[in-house]
């Protein structure tokens, strides 16, 4: 029965990503009519919010967009950076969601924030115990190593819940200002491109998290359920 909810969980993860690169494809193609590059709707969306102390900066790679509120840092891939493109005004709007977040001192964020060494030491950690646990399983070593494994996937599994309402709250924020700001997003049709693209990005999250929560109740099974094998 594991094994069976682990593959619906890998095709569906699959499934999801392929969705969303198809969809930031299609949106990467079709052009903003306002001409904004994602560079001038990240700035446009944070001087709006009044922030003014966050740089915008082009990150490496594709898909790598993200906030750092360590460095008060926009960080744009290249295709979104430069991008004037329904696909490239969302992200853009969607990273400046984090930031407008870090400004209002979010809660979700600041979880999400607190939990980040904790979880990078857990996730560094996670796969090598979990190996020598099950190599080791018949001895009580083994077993130390699973209940090790265990709590450390707790710690993955509550990041990746947690990550939930912080990334849901920064596409939301970042559509209510593009409907608000007609200047960026001119006409319904591409509104409804920018939501249907956070929306499938909203969606890996969701699979993520319950990939983490499957694997954290399977390694429950295996120490607590009687199972050591």
């Amino acid at each position: 029965m594991g094994l069976i909810i682990f593959i619906f969980i890998a095709v569906l993860s699959f499934i999801v990503q392929a969705r969303f690169k198809n969809k930031f494809r299609k949106y990467s193609e079709t052009p903003l009519a306002s001409g904004m590059s994602g560079r001038d709707v990240a700035e446009k969306m944070l001087h709006d919010n009044g922030i003014y102390d966050v740089q915008i900066i082009p990150a490496e790679g594709a898909l790598s967009d993200h906030y750092n509120p360590q460095t008060r840092t926009v960080n744009l891939s290249p295709e979104v950076y430069s991008g004037r493109s329904i696909a490239s005004a969302a992200v853009a709007a969607h990273e400046c969601g984090h930031a407008v977040q870090h400004a209002k001192a979010y809660s979700w964020l600041q979880l999400r924030s607190a939990m980040v060494p904790v979880v990078t030491i857990a996730s560094n950690v996670l796969q090598y115990v979990f190996m020598l646990g099950i190599i080791l399983a018949a001895s009580s070593m083994g077993y130390t190593m699973l209940l090790i494994a265990f709590a450390a996937m707790v710690a993955v599994t509550l990041f990746s819940v947690v990550t939930l309402p912080v990334e849901f709250d920064a596409s939301n924020r970042a559509l209510l200002w593009l409907q608000t700001n007609r200047g960026v997003v001119q006409t319904s049709t591409e509104h409804a491109g920018a939501k249907d693209a956070l929306w499938w990005a909203a969606m890996t999250y969701v699979v993520a998290a319950l990939g983490s929560l499957v694997q954290l109740l399977y390694l429950a099974m295996m120490l607590f359920g009687g199972r050591r094998d």
